[in-house]
């Protein structure tokens, strides 16, 4: 598929999606969606690809939903259900259900549905720029991209009901202080950490990680008891890797373990 809106390369184990409509504030409208969608299809599938970074750029990682396409695609109750369940929703569970890590790099501002493509990262990096913002109470809406659901089950029902009643945005210091994002770093460095980060990541056995993400996400929807009973169940997966061998081979023999990813 060839990309207009989004820019995607891999390297060193990392794919990097960039958001590519600087002249929209990288506005999300249907060719971003659609083009995102294939380029996370794409990834998924990747052998070489062990973790993805979504980035905006250096001077925001974007500023929401394309209003005009949301006025042409949702005029009523039932064509608003069938486009945020047919083609806004899957992009935001594409992210958020994907086997393997991915890294928001935020500069500048994330809001309303580009906040939420943030929101449905693993792990969120910002640089001092950054500004986190779900606005959409203004418009008399609310998120449609999980907002109301992710926000919460990251800072707390609380501090998140507060950002969703007053559409008011925070910055990058607040969003650190009450677990919204893992780092914040100088501006014009966010992309080389998120990089960083993920290559790190992408160094670790990919199957290990991928049961790690399992355990976490779908734990975290279980009351305790299953979900202890479905980590020992990935843990029984790990066990009978070749990397789950080499690992305590290589730790046992005080060497540097050499994994295969089997």
């Amino acid at each position: 598929m060839e990309y207009t809106a989004i820019i995607l390369s891999r390297e060193n184990g990392v794919g990097l999606i960039q958001l590519n409509r600087p002249s929209k504030l990288n506005a999300l409208n249907e060719t971003l969606l659609a083009e995102l969608k294939a380029a996370l299809v794409d990834l998924a599938a990747a052998g070489d690809v062990k973790a993805v970074v979504l980035y905006g750029g250096e001077k925001l990682f974007g500023a929401g939903a394309d209003l005009k396409m949301i006025t042409a695609r949702a005029a009523s109750t039932v064509e608003a259900h069938l486009f945020f369940g047919r083609e806004l929703g899957p992009v935001y569970g594409q992210l958020s259900d994907m086997g393997k890590p991915v890294i928001a790099a935020v500069d500048g501002y994330a809001l309303g549905g580009a906040c939420e493509l943030a929101l449905a990262c693993d792990l969120r990096v910002a640089g001092e720029t950054a500004v986190f913002g779900l606005p959409e109470v203004n418009l008399g809406l609310l998120p449609g991209g999980g907002g109301t659901q992710r926000l919460p089950r990251l800072v707390g029902p609380t501090r998140a009901k507060e950002m969703l009643f007053t559409g008011e945005s925070i910055d990058a210091q607040e969003a650190y202080r009450i677990g919204l994002v893992n780092k914040v770093v100088p501006a014009g460095k966010v992309l080389e950490e998120a990089l960083a980060l993920a290559e790190k990541i992408a160094r670790k056995p990919a199957f290990a990680v991928r049961m790690i993400k399992s355990a976490v996400d779908t734990g975290a929807a279980l009351p305790l008891d299953a979900a202890l009973r479905y980590e020992g169940r990935c843990f029984e997966m790990l066990f009978s890797t070749a990397d789950a061998r080499e690992g305590v081979s290589a730790f046992l023999d005080r060497r540097k373990p050499r994994f295969s990813d089997r």
